[in-house]
């Protein structure tokens, strides 16, 4: 769990081997993590692993002893390899059902026709409550502070809509830029430590650029302090040029 009362950690957990194999490109990670950033909650690891029940079970299990909340995404659909609810459910030890109000959906969508395949996509966890899906298809569900989320990007989006007002959140986090030009990482380093070794609670990371405009580094520093983090880019600016770069500015990025 977190080690302060004011930060909030989030884990993700993408699961399927169409991601590890490279078939299928995972967004899902990118758009949790500029959610969670909205309302105070830090992003604090993120594993992906294939569809075995086994390593589902141990990533799970791993990541919910250790931070808030923990985000899945994928292996809820109707097909054999989809077995996330399996694994959520063996790793809180407790049986799976068939919920009512999922297999009520399905009746009013298809009528008397549930397959078993579709089914398997009524399975909860004994406990958990569910994760309302607005886009299509069955919703997906919560246990202790486990979220299962669907895998494809736009049904995953609608679901957090509904996952969000459940989590308590924390500070946001504000980040701001600083932009140096025609300078490499060897250069900056120096300042850039000390910069950092002074304000240990400060995040600061240097992330270098190359195209036909150029190269350089953007430094982006992030602080859930504002009046702290403008401090800190004045000084980081200054602590830059001098060391003689001064091809040196802020920046805004989108």
């Amino acid at each position: 769990m977190s080690a302060t009362d004011d930060r909030v950690t989030a884990a993700v957990l993408v699961i399927g081997d169409e991601i590890l194999s490279g078939r299928t490109q995972d967004t899902n990670l990118r758009d949790i993590a500029r959610y969670l950033g909205v309302i105070g909650i830090d992003l604090a690891e993120a594993r992906t692993v294939p569809d075995v029940l086994g390593e589902i079970v141990d990533a799970l299990n791993a990541l919910r002893g250790r931070y808030d909340y923990v985000i899945t995404t994928g292996g809820i659909g109707p097909t054999h390899d989809d077995i996330t609810a399996d694994a959520v459910a063996a790793a809180f030890e407790v049986e799976l059902h068939e919920h009512p109000e999922i297999i009520a959906m399905m009746e009013a969508r298809w009528g008397g026709e549930l397959t078993p395949a579709r089914r398997r996509m009524a399975r909860v966890p004994v406990g958990g409550a569910l994760v309302k899906n607005p886009v299509q298809g069955p919703p997906g569900f919560t246990i202790g502070n486990v979220f299962t989320l669907a895998g494809v990007p736009q049904i995953m989006r609608g679901m957090l809509e509904d996952v969000g007002p459940r989590m308590r959140g924390g500070r946001p986090t504000v980040s701001r830029t600083v932009r140096v030009d025609g300078s490499g990482e060897g250069v900056i380093a120096a300042p850039l430590e000390a910069v950092a070794r002074a304000h240990p609670d400060m995040s600061l990371g240097s992330y270098p650029f190359f195209g036909p405009d150029g190269y350089g580094s953007n430094l982006v520093l992030r602080s859930r302090d504002p009046e702290a983090l403008a401090g800190v880019v004045v000084e980081l600016i200054a602590a830059l040029k001098g060391a003689g770069i001064e091809n040196v500015r802020e920046v805004q990025v989108a």
